[in-house]
């Protein structure tokens, strides 16, 4: 389901189930998958792809979640909490994360691409969409807001209202993507780029708390003040890891 190697300083995460569809026990697969990369040390980066040449994941698990009684797919109640965790727990992983979108990116595969660092897409076949407002589904606020964060404006209301599909051309143009490549080339490209960033984590600690302060509690892009006042007062804002200022004034 989950495979995980090392090239170097690089770990590489194989999705290997079919069309990659998301439900408990592929979460859980993943999780342990990224747990075995959080205890190892030293600077290192990730890579995520799929096997698959025509999905890089295909959403939800709908035929898990409308079925009924025991199925491979796990716990129905457990998904929700526990997808949304792994989402978190990638955007903020502590060490660069390169996603290899080497096929289609739907629903929640577009979301793991997003919460990856940097994206690697192929150029020649394959969509990114967030496809729920097509399943009569509404995206709830905390998916929005992971989709906010990581697509520029104009294409983000694209994205979310308007179900837009998103070649990796049309995705790199929009800002979504950082590169594309042909289909032999995606994952050598992503794994490539990874190498680039590894010395990036050199202090694993910092790598973290960088992302925790751009897209956790209280994220400084989010302050209510703008960034003249924090520059003025620069000295109630954290400075890094272990760094408690006082808290800054309510407006």
């Amino acid at each position: 389901m989950i495979r995980l190697e090392r090239q170097g300083d690089v770990f590489v995460l194989t999705m290997a189930a079919g069309e990659n569809r998301w439900n408990t026990t592929f979460v859980r697969a993943f999780d342990e998958a990224l747990d075995e990369v959080a205890a190892s040390e030293g600077p290192a980066s990730l890579v995520t792809v799929s096997d698959n040449e025509k999905f890089f994941s295909n959403g939800l698990d709908l035929e898990w979640i409308s079925s009924a009684g025991e199925h491979p797919g796990g716990d129905r109640k457990a998904f929700g909490a526990e997808a949304m965790a792994l989402f978190a727990r990638m955007i903020t992983f502590p060490i660069p994360t390169v996603c290899a979108v080497n096929g289609h990116a739907f629903g929640a595969g577009f979301m793991i691409a997003l919460c990856h660092d940097v994206r690697v897409m192929r150029e020649d076949r394959g969509y990114l969409c967030a496809n729920e407002l097509e399943l009569g589904m509404s995206i709830p606020e905390p998916e929005l807001a992971l989709f906010r964060h990581k697509i520029p404006m104009n294409a983000f209301f694209e994205t979310v209202q308007l179900a837009r599909r998103w070649s990796g051309v049309d995705a790199l143009a929009a800002g979504i993507v950082q590169q594309v490549a042909g289909k032999d080339a995606v994952r050598d490209e992503a794994i490539k780029t990874a190498a680039g960033l590894v010395k990036l984590a050199k202090n694993r600690e910092v790598f973290g708390w960088m992302k925790e302060h751009i897209y956790g509690e209280n994220a400084a892009i989010n302050n209510v003040h703008g960034p003249a006042f924090m520059l003025r007062n620069q000295s109630m804002y954290p400075r890094g890891p272990g760094h408690i200022p006082p808290k800054p004034p309510e407006s």
